[in-house]
C-alpha cells in the first residue's frame, strides 16, 4: 500500500471497511526481510535453543553472551539509522527481527526488547545530536547494553507519580539524582540507564541519560526472584546524589512523561511481536509430541480432544501475525508520509507510531493473553510430562506470565485502548458519533427482511464484522453519551467495551489475510487459512455477544436496555452458522500432517 494522504488513520477500522488488498501480510515479505527472518532463526537455532536448559538456571552471564553476538550480527541495530552504525532498517523489518528472536525464551525475549525498545529508542528519537553520537553506536553494536529506569515501589501504572529527584548543583553543571528504581532489566550487564526523576517541583518527570558507574553514587540490589525469564537480569537500581552533567538531559526538562508513554507505545507493539515465534515454537513441540505420544494403540493427534487444541492454538498465532503485521505496516506508511511532509526521520516515527497508539496496545493484550493460552495448552497436551521441568513447555509457560505486566498491565491498555479512540473522536480525527448515531437510529427503524447474496467468499463473515462494529458503538456510544467525561471512572464497563473493539479488531485481521492470500493462490490452496479466519471470527462474535450483554445490562434499564439486547441479538446473529467441529478438523488435519505450524 502506497502511502498517500488518505490513508487509513489509527483506530479508524471500527467505522470503516478495510479492503483484503489494502492490508499487509505475513505472505508479503520481501526477499531481504525472509533472508533477514531466516538468519534470526538459524541464529536462535544455534545459539539459543540448544542452551533452553541453561536459562533457567539463572545463568546471566550466558544472556549477555548471547546478546553480545546478537550485536555482532547487526540484530540490535535494526531500528538504529545508518548514520549511528545501525541498519536503519524499516518498521515491519524491526518487527521481524524482534518476532524471531524472541521465540526460545523468555530471557532473551526481555534482554533484547528492554534493550532495543526502551533502552536506545528513547536516545535515537529524543537524543540530540551529541548525545545520539556519543551513545547510539554503542547501543545498536552491542558494545554497551541499555536499561530504562522509570518505575518506582510507589510508581507504577501510574509513572508520573514518581519521587526519584533531580537538583541542580550550585555550579550549574550537575543534576544530582536520588531516587529508587525497581523491576530494571539488564540492570546487572547493562552500561546505561534511561532515568527518569523529577526536578524541583515540576508537574512532569524528566528523563536523563546515566552512564553505569557504581563509583557514582548508584547501588544494585540483588537479581530478583521471580516466576519466570530466570536468566533476565533483574534488579533495583538506587540513585544516592548520582551526578549527571546538565548535557544529558533527555529532550527537554519536564518532557519524560511524553517520553515514557512514547516509548511504551513501541514497546507494546513489539512486545505482541516478540510473543509470535514463542507460540509458534509450543506449537511446534506440542503437535511433535501429539504425533508420537500413543495411548489405546493411537497418537494423541487422533483424539478429537487433541484436535481441538491444536486448531485454536494455530489460528490464534495466525491471527495475531496477521494484527501484528497489519498494524506494522500502517506504522511504516505513517512514517514515510510524516517523512515525506517534511517531519524529521525522528518526528515521522513518533508520530507514526503514535498515531497507532489504539492498535498498540490492542495488540500488546490480545497477543500476550494468547501466548499464555498457548503455553497453557501446551501443557494440557503434554500431560502429566508438562508439569516437568524437563520439557519445555513448563518455562515457556511461566516465561509468557510476564507479558500481560509488560508495558502497562492488560488491564491498564484495554482501558487505553478505548480511551484513546473517544478522544480521537473528539479531536475529529475519526467520524465516531456519525456512525453510533447511525446504528441508534437503527435500532428505532424497522429491520430489513431481504435476503442477502452469500454466493462470494467471505461475504457472510464480512456482513457479521460490520454487525459486530454496530455492537460496539452502540455500547460504547450510549455509554459515552450516558457518562460523558466520568465514563473513564466506570472501568469494568470500559473493559466490556475494549475486549469488544479487541474481538473485532483480530477477527478482521484474520479475515482479511485469508481473503487476500485466497484471492491470489485460490481459494482450495488457501482453504485452511480460510478455515482459521471462520473459526477466529465465530469465537469472535461468541465473546462480543456476552461482553456487550454484560455492559448493557450495567448501565441500560427499561426499555432503553430492552431495546439494545434486542439490537444486539440481531447484530450477532449467523443466517448460516459455521460448522465449528469441522472447522477444526481441517486445521488440525494440516498442522499434524506437517507437524508443524507452516503458515
Amino acid at each position: 500500500m502506497e502511502a498517500k494522504d488518505d490513508m487509513i488513520r489509527g483506530g479508524q477500522f471500527i467505522v470503516t471497511e478495510t479492503k483484503a488488498e489494502d492490508v499487509f501480510t505475513p505472505e508479503d515479505f520481501s526477499d531481504e526481510q525472509k533472508m533477514m527472518r531466516d538468519s534470526v532463526k538459524e541464529f536462535v537455532d544455534r545459539e539459543i535453543w540448544p542452551k533452553k536448559e541453561e536459562f533457567e538456571k539463572k545463568n546471566y552471564d550466558l544472556t549477555e553472551e548471547i546478546m553480545r553476538k546478537a550485536g555482532e550480527l547487526g540484530f540490535l541495530g535494526v531500528a538504529v539509522p545508518e548514520e549511528y552504525d545501525g541498519l536503519g532498517m524499516d518498521f515491519v523489518s524491526t518487527m521481524l527481527v524482534c518476532d524471531y528472536i524472541s521465540g526460545a525464551t523468555g530471557s532473551i525475549a526481555t534482554a533484547f526488547g528492554a534493550h532495543t525498545g526502551i533502552g536506545t529508542l528513547p536516545i535515537t528519537l529524543y537524543g540530540t545530536e551529541e548525545q545520539k553520537k556519543k551513545y547510539i553506536p554503542k547501543l545498536a553494536t552491542g558494545e554497551w547494553f541499555g536499561a530504562y529506569c522509570l518505575t518506582e515501589p510507589d510508581a507504577g501504572s501510574d509513572a508520573n507519580s514518581g519521587k526519584t529527584k533531580a537538583v541542580l548543583t550550585e555550579d550549574g553543571k550537575h543534576y544530582k539524582i536520588s531516587g529508587q528504581k525497581m523491576w530494571i532489566s539488564n540492570a546487572g550487564f547493562c552500561d546505561l540507564f534511561i532515568v527518569f526523576a523529577r526536578i524541583e517541583d515540576d508537574k512532569n518527570i524528566t528523563g536523563f541519560i546515566v552512564e553505569k558507574d557504581l563509583d557514582n553514587g548508584i547501588s544494585l540490589g540483588e537479581e530478583e526472584k521471580k516466576l519466570g525469564i530466570h536468566s533476565s537480569s533483574t534488579r533495583q537500581v538506587f540513585f544516592s546524589d548520582t551526578k549527571v552533567p546538565v548535557e544529558n538531559i533527555l529532550g527537554e526538562r519536564n518532557g519524560g512523561f511524553k517520553i515514557a508513554m512514547n516509548a511504551l507505545n513501541v514497546g507494546r507493539i513489539k512486545l505482541a511481536a516478540a510473543c509470535l515465534d514463542a507460540q509458534r515454537r509450543v506449537i511446534d513441540s506440542a503437535v511433535k509430541y501429539a504425533n508420537d505420544r500413543v495411548q489405546f494403540n493411537t497418537p494423541i493427534a487422533k483424539f478429537g480432544a487433541i484436535r481441538s487444541k491444536l486448531a485454536e492454538m494455530a489460528t490464534a498465532v495466525y491471527t495475531d501475525e496477521a494484527a501484528s503485521y497489519r498494524a506494522a505496516k500502517n506504522i511504516e506508511d505513517r512514517i514515510h508520509l510524516r517523512k515525506e511532509s517534511g517531519n524529521s526521520p525522528q518526528e515521522a516515527e513518533l508520530k507514526g507510531v503514535e498515531e497507532f497508539a489504539i492498535e498498540c496496545s490492542i495488540l500488546k493484550v490480545a497477543v500476550s493473553e494468547d501466548a499464555q493460552d498457548c503455553t497453557d495448552e501446551g501443557i494440557q497436551i503434554y500431560g502429566g510430562m508438562g508439569f516437568s521441568a524437563d520439557t519445555p513447555m513448563e518455562s515457556a509457560w511461566r516465561d509468557a506470565r510476564i507479558s500481560r505486566i509488560y508495558e502497562g498491565t492488560n488491564e491498564i491498555n484495554r482501558m487505553l485502548s478505548v480511551g484513546m479512540l473517544m478522544k480521537k473522536a473528539m479531536k475529529g480525527h475519526i467520524d465516531y458519533m456519525g456512525p453510533a448515531q447511525a446504528v441508534a437510529d437503527e435500532l428505532t427503524g424497522i429491520p430489513s427482511f431481504d435476503t442477502p447474496d452469500y454466493s462470494e467468499l467471505f461475504s457472510e463473515e464480512k456482513a457479521m464484522l460490520q454487525k459486530l462494529k454496530k455492537v460496539f458503538l452502540m455500547v460504547s456510544g450510549s455509554a459515552a453519551q450516558k457518562f460523558g467525561a466520568e465514563l473513564e471512572d466506570h472501568q469494568q464497563l470500559l473493559l466490556a467495551s475494549s475486549d469488544i473493539l479487541i474481538e473485532i479488531y483480530m477477527a478482521e485481521s484474520a479475515l482479511l489475510r485469508a481473503e487476500k492470500n485466497a484471492k491470489k493462490e485460490g481459494e482450495e490452496a488457501q482453504k485452511v487459512q480460510i478455515a482459521m479466519a471462520k473459526l477466529r471470527l465465530y469465537q469472535a462474535v461468541e465473546k462480543i455477544s456476552q461482553k456487550a450483554k454484560e455492559g448493557i445490562i450495567s448501565f441500560a434499564e427499561g426499555d432503553e436496555q430492552k431495546m439494545m439486547l434486542m439490537g444486539l441479538k440481531r447484530f450477532t446473529k449467523y443466517d448460516n452458522y459455521p460448522n465449528v467441529v469441522e472447522l477444526r478438523n481441517i486445521i488440525a488435519d494440516k498442522v499434524t500432517e506437517d507437524n508443524t505450524y507452516n503458515f
